[in-house]
């Protein structure tokens, strides 16, 4: 009898664009960890941390190279089969922090060339959507491959409460939909792959 088969593991990166620890942009992500490990077999989501870039500088590329912390995430970046944004929308827009970290993944050999991408939001009135929308623009030129639907837009201040005090979901029709794009995601980042 032969061995079934092993399907690998898809390994996202979730990165958050607010610094913020109860942020609940950081809070989704947070869940889309869960849901994938409790209902997404062959997706892990894990968490990349951007709070220890500096802000871009070429200054301090020396001999073709970056800040210790730029190159560490660099490598994550590389080592992942895809992405998954977090993010918060400020002055409609993207994020300082998410701008940054896309700005370094880029510099020199582009880190997020060719590979799928998913973003979440969450915020007030249109739930981060114009955030989403500028981030799209960015990906454009960095060749990122995002997923068109379903877009997950949380409006975060309507009642009832989708987020605890600490920034946690708490909402299972939006973790629902969480799971329909992390679903979304695994089956475009397959598809992507085979080509």
């Amino acid at each position: 009898m032969e061995a079934a088969a092993v399907k690998p593991v898809l390994r996202v990166a979730a990165i958050c664009g607010s610094l913020r620890k109860a942020s609940f942009n950081r809070g989704l992500l947070r869940a889309a960890a869960e849901v994938c490990e409790d209902s997404v077999p062959g997706l892990r989501v894990d968490h990349l941390d951007i709070s220890d870039l500096p802000i871009i500088n070429t200054d301090l590329e020396t001999d073709g190279g970056f800040p210790p912390a730029v190159e560490a995430f660099r490598a994550k970046v590389s080592q992942a089969d895809g992405f998954l944004f977090g993010a918060p929308e400020y002055n409609y827009s993207i994020a300082t922090p998410l701008k940054n970290a896309l700005d370094w993944a880029s510099r020199g050999k582009n880190c997020w060339a060719d590979k799928p991408a998913a973003i979440v939001s969450a915020g007030g009135g249109f739930g981060g959507g114009r955030s989403q929308y500028h981030l799209r623009q960015v990906g454009v030129f960095l060749d990122l491959h995002f997923i068109n639907k379903p877009e997950l837009f949380v409006q975060a201040f309507q009642q009832p409460p989708k987020f605890d005090s600490d920034g946690n979901l708490i909402d299972d029709q939006i973790r629902e939909r969480l799971k329909q794009v992390l679903l979304s995601l695994q089956a475009f980042t397959l598809r992507l792959q085979k080509d």
